[in-house]
């Protein structure tokens, strides 16, 4: 039974976080008027699948990461009570902020997953080892993303080399970076969901990773939009060459964490970068970024608190 509930508790992580994230990779694409939002949604989502697929080959190093191992002891994560408590704990994080409309972190659900889990199942949780392997990239991601998309849009404006109207030249650059960056957010993110699905017993590492491929893609076609207009449209205003330079520093970020096996978050580098540009413009909605800088806060303790309760819910199973 605890087999089938990981399985489609895993699913179900994977489906929320396609619903909550696909669009971070081509937000500025909506935002900046370049696409339509479903235009920009099966852009971002065809990009984040392809990702996913490259992700069996190239990011082991984060599947290894994120199956508990260093963090909690090796005893609990063998056990499946546990690994269903984690997905459960991650998924009801990403859907509940998913309905409000705010876009959070996976990585940070699971991470606030894996601490309340490990708390419920064997009180020992090593938070030395926690804060270096994920808290210091989830932290400091979002601040260099703003750094970056602020400098480069000076950089390039001082250079003459942004304009602030679409040309086709700018529109084909666009949306090749925002791919790029949707491709990346699927190498890093999917292996993260993997995890949970290969500790499944017989499950087969390819067939576990095109699972999570799939929920991760159906959720980003049928459950966007809420997040999508947060991202694209209540962050900041920006006009095409703003969100082109959003969408580079998004793409470079995410892509260097991702072959390096670093668990950043998409959501913190695209929000980031949009914030960077928008503070170089003068045009942050800074009560919208509050908002959703108090959802980041709350999604480790929201994910520990919903792990630590499903864990006791299935040790009664």
């Amino acid at each position: 039974m605890l087999p089938t509930i990981l399985f489609l508790a895993a699913g179900f992580v994977a489906f929320t976080n396609g619903a909550n994230a696909n669009f971070k990779g081509v937000a500025s694409l909506y935002g900046s008027g370049t696409t339509t939002l479903r235009a920009a949604a099966r852009w971002g989502t065809a990009a984040t699948f392809a990702g996913s697929v490259a992700a069996l080959f190239l990011a082991h190093g984060l599947v290894a990461a994120f199956s508990g191992r260093g963090v909690v002891p090796d005893a609990l994560v063998a056990d499946p009570a546990f690994l269903c408590a984690v997905a459960l704990g991650a998924a009801g994080t990403s859907f509940l902020a998913t309905r409000l409309g705010f876009p959070v972190s996976t990585t940070h659900a699971l991470v606030g997953a894996l601490a309340g889990a490990g708390l419920a199942g064997s009180g020992e949780v090593r938070f030395a080892a926690l804060v270096a392997l994920f808290v210091y990239p989830l932290f400091f991601s979002p601040l260099v993303a703003a750094a970056a998309g602020a400098a480069l849009l000076l950089i390039l404006n001082a250079a003459g080399l942004l304009p602030d109207r679409r040309t086709r030249a700018l529109d084909v650059l666009h949306v090749s970076s925002a791919g790029v960056a949707s491709f990346a957010r699927g190498l890093n993110d999917t292996p993260k969901m993997a995890a949970l699905v290969l500790a499944v017993p017989g499950m087969d590492v390819s067939l576990g990773f095109l699972a999570v491929a799939a929920a991760v893609a159906l959720g980003g076609l049928l459950d966007i939009d809420r997040v999508a207009e947060t991202l694209g449209k209540k962050v900041t205003d920006m006009n095409a060459g703003e969100g082109f330079a959003a969408s580079v520093v998004t793409a470079g970020l995410v892509t260097t964490a991702s072959l390096h096996a670093l668990p950043v978050s998409t959501t913190h580098v695209s929000v980031g970068a949009l914030l960077g540009i928008g503070a170089a413009g003068g045009r942050v909605h800074w009560r919208k970024v509050g908002e959703v800088l108090l959802a980041w806060v709350s999604t480790v303790p929201c994910g520990a608190a919903l792990a630590a309760a499903a864990y006791a819910a299935l040790a009664l199973v």
